[in-house]
C-alpha cells in the first residue's frame, strides 16, 4: 500500500476503512475527524468505533452505522466545519 494514497472503503455502511490517514483530530460516537495526507475527513454517524488505528502505515478502521463523509481544507477558518466545532 502506499503511504501517500488516500483511499476510502465502506462495506453495508457498517464498516469504513482508509488509507493515508496521518492523524486523528477527534472523535466520539457520532464524529470521526481525521487528518488525511492532503485535507481533514470527517466522518459522520451513530455508534462509531475505531476498532484499527495504525497511523505508521495511515490506516482506520471503524464501526458504526456511517451516515455521511466529507472534507474540509481549511482546517480553523471560523466558517469551516473544524471552525464552528472547536469554539
Amino acid at each position: 500500500m502506499e503511504e501517500n494514497k488516500h483511499c476510502i472503503t465502506i462495506d453495508y455502511k457498517e464498516k469504513f476503512t482508509a488509507t493515508g490517514i496521518k492523524d486523528i483530530l477527534s472523535f466520539d460516537e457520532e464524529n470521526i475527524i481525521a487528518k488525511t495526507i492532503e485535507d481533514i475527513l470527517i466522518i459522520k454517524g451513530e455508534n462509531l468505533h475505531i476498532s484499527t488505528l495504525n497511523l505508521d502505515k495511515g490506516l482506520l478502521v471503524a464501526d458504526g452505522s456511517v451516515k455521511s463523509l466529507s472534507y474540509e481544507s481549511e482546517i480553523l477558518s471560523k466558517d469551516s466545519f473544524l471552525g464552528r466545532l472547536f469554539k
